[in-house]
């Protein structure tokens, strides 16, 4: 039944807020709402039965509730229907997978045996080649030895002579050829010691490091071993064995674990290391040689070197004794002209004084020309222009005698390092000719630098 115009239902249909209402709701009048009537075939009269009639369904839509009902039935079975289907295909394809996946699995871990096994033989051999090289390497070790010890002769004897030397007197106190080829000979002896210290502590250090990789290709062995047990021991795995069970943490990989290529390039790398160091330690027993034959060399040509530089030496101190004797003469010569200079410039400078005091005379007196006579005529110019030649002249008078008072300084100081010089010459050429080039005659032989007994 419809309801009436001003029902409820009439609400319902509405799709959104009323307008506004012009006139406030206040000063509307009250609508009075009229009951409606049940009218009809199927209505009773009376408001008695009113509640019975409208909580009951209609017989459209009792039908409607039954056919949603078989409908739903209907879709309920064809869905589970199409899901034993597809439950059955995803089985066998499940049970394919698996069959496949563990055979692959297995032929991964008989392809890693072969990959253990060819890693395990190369180590194998890398320890034998350096347990090998590690007793050749003891044996030029103490050669070596030998080597430092007959060093010590040559080093006492340059010792000797620098001490020496060190007793010359100054200014005579030079480094001169001779000390920089004793300096040369005295470095070369250190230098080859330092270079046989060296070596010896490279070969500790080569035959520690040959037994270090030694070591760890020894423990990266062991580990193949290891590894190699586990795997044939999975290799040998199937779905009929009894000691298998679940493991469901094993799935994840550890944060340590490696991959294929780096494990195949740590044991790369372990090969490698000790393949370098091999031949680095083969390389190292030929320089020893070449090293104990050079250094002999260098010390005997050194030693010549020094002896014909002292005797360069002793000609060039009685040379220079003559040379700087007749620098003497000039030096004094030159600080007696040097002085009348000095002497000179001081009264050039007293000379000007009075033209000074002439102008700036002149200029005080002209500034008292009264009104418009205190012109700045040619005369006030050329007064002014004077003042400042003057004051130049003096400027530079001055400046040049400072330079002539420091030269003759220059002079004198000159003067008595060339008294001293000449004084401590005889000295020098004692000690080079009478001490040091003596002592000298004791160097030793090649054979003996060369380390043989």
């Amino acid at each position: 039944m419809a309801d009436p115009a001003g029902g409820p239902g009439a609400m319902a249909l509405l799709t959104k807020e009323p307008a506004p209402q012009t006139v406030p709701a206040s000063d509307l009048p009250m609508k009075v709402y009229e009951v409606a009537l049940n009218t009809g075939t199927d209505s009773s009269s009376g408001l008695a039965t009113a509640g019975f009639r409208i909580a009951k369904y209609l017989p459209a839509e009792w039908h409607l509730n039954n056919s949603e009902l078989y409908h739903k039935a209907f879709a309920s079975c064809d869905h589970a229907e199409r899901d034993r289907a597809e439950a059955k295909e995803l089985a066998e394809y499940a049970d394919a997978a698996a069959q496949r996946a563990q055979k692959d699995s297995t032929a991964a871990v008989g392809q890693r045996l072969e990959d253990i096994h060819f890693w395990k033989s190369q180590l194998q051999k890398e320890i034998e080649d350096l347990d090998a090289e590690t007793c050749l390497l003891a044996a030029q070790k103490r050669r070596l030895e030998r080597a430092l010890d007959a060093t010590e002769v040559p080093y006492t004897i340059v010792t000797d002579n620098l001490q020496c030397r060190e007793r010359r007197q100054a200014p005579d106190l030079v480094c001169d050829e001779v000390e920089r080829e004793l300096l040369k000979e005295a470095d070369l002896i250190r230098s080859i010691q330092e270079l046989l210290k060296r070596t010896l502590i490279q070969a500790r250090n080569q035959m520690r490091i040959n037994r270090e990789h030694k070591e760890v290709c020894e423990m990266d062995w062991s580990d193949k071993v290891e590894t190699y047990n586990i795997d044939d021991k999975c290799g040998r795995y199937s779905n009929q064995s009894t000691n298998i069970q679940f493991h469901p943490t094993s799935v994840k990989f550890e944060e340590s674990t490696s991959t294929p290529e780096t494990w195949a390039k740590f044991s790369h790398d372990n090969i490698y290391r000790a393949e370098r160091e091999k031949l680095a330690s083969i390389n190292l027993r030929d320089l020893i040689d070449n090293i104990l034959h050079d250094t002999s060399e260098d010390m005997r040509k050194q030693c010549a070197a020094v002896n014909e530089a002292f005797e360069k030496r002793c000609e060039e101190l009685y040379d220079t004794k003559h040379k700087l004797e007749h620098h003497l003469k000039n030096i004094l010569k030159e600080i007696g002209y040097q002085e009348a200079n000095i002497a000179a410039l001081k009264q050039a400078i007293k000379d000007k004084e009075a033209p000074m005091k002439v102008a700036q005379t002149r200029l005080y007196d002209r500034s008292f020309r009264p009104n418009v006579d205190l012109c700045r005529d040619e005369a006030q110019f050329r007064l002014v222009s004077e003042v400042e030649e003057l004051t130049e002249s003096i400027k530079s008078l001055k400046k040049k005698l400072l330079e002539s008072e420091q030269s003759l300084r220059n002079l004198e100081d000159t003067r008595m390092n060339l008294e001293k010089d000449i004084a401590v010459k005889t000295n020098s050429i004692f000690i080079d000719k009478q001490k040091c080039m003596a002592h000298r005659t004791r160097y030793p032989v090649v054979f003996k630098l060369a380390g043989y007994e």
